[in-house]
């Protein structure tokens, strides 16, 4: 399997691979029997129901997972970015059969390791592959949490509140409060589950007020917001 020095430092970098040398995980990769593929922009990469025997990590693109509400349409529950993981929670799971589907929303790069490569110790017990397995397990804690931060955002009620907790979200996970968000407003709009009018219409009055400044996808929380305090608490 070929990677660009792109991918390649994507992978490098995953908590999946913490503590194993480069040299070593280009060994690993063939070992694992990855295989790499790539979806276009509105491609199904999994479906709801499916059978998950294959944990997945994002070298390029956005995707999001799914879940079809009452009337047909679309909620998004996660968005996936370069270097997330997908199905990683499926595959360490009992039924392993996926409870959302999950599509490609821009032309997407997926390197896939069988899970059961990832959650036992190779036939040779090398030491790397130990490590491997232990990263896997903190790979499917920290899912855990991220659906956590997911589900204190729809919890709550009023389209500020929401809009908070996911700006608050999105400054921690960059460790900044000026970031750029993966998504349009109509895109915000459907993650918040909240009405595209009423969204802009509060991100005007947080930025009126001085909470907030922004430009398209870029987000900067200011000084008066209980966002940037919660922030600044959460590194001291």
């Amino acid at each position: 399997m070929e990677l660009t020095r792109e991918e390649q430092a994507v992978l490098e970098n995953s908590g999946l691979f913490h503590g194993i040398s480069p040299e070593k995980l280009s060994e690993m990769l063939s070992c694992l029997q990855a295989f790499r593929r790539e979806f276009a922009a509105g491609e199904l990469v999994l479906r709801e129901g499916e059978l998950v025997q294959n944990v997945g990590l994002v070298l390029s693109g956005h995707a999001a997972s799914l879940k079809t509400g009452r009337q047909g349409e679309e909620l998004i529950l996660t968005l996936l970015e370069q270097g997330s993981f997908l199905g990683v929670l499926v595959a360490a799971s009992r039924e392993k059969k996926s409870p959302v589907s999950v599509k490609a929303e821009t032309p997407l790069s997926v390197v896939f390791f069988p899970a059961g490569r990832l959650s036992s110790p190779c036939e040779k017990g090398c030491p790397e592959h130990g490590l491997l397995v232990q990263n896997f397990l903190t790979a499917v804690a920290e899912k855990s949490l991220t659906l956590n931060d997911r589900i204190d955002c729809l919890v709550r009620r009023g389209v500020r509140e929401k809009v908070q907790v996911y700006l608050m979200h999105m400054a921690k996970e960059r460790g900044s409060p000026e970031f750029t968000i993966p998504l349009d407003r109509e895109a915000m709009a459907n993650y918040l589950n909240v009405d595209r009018t009423a969204l802009s219409r509060e991100l005007s009055r947080m930025k009126a007020e001085g909470l907030i400044d922004y430009r398209k996808s870029f987000f900067r929380l200011l000084k008066e917001s209980p966002c940037t305090k919660q922030l600044r608490c959460t590194h001291s």
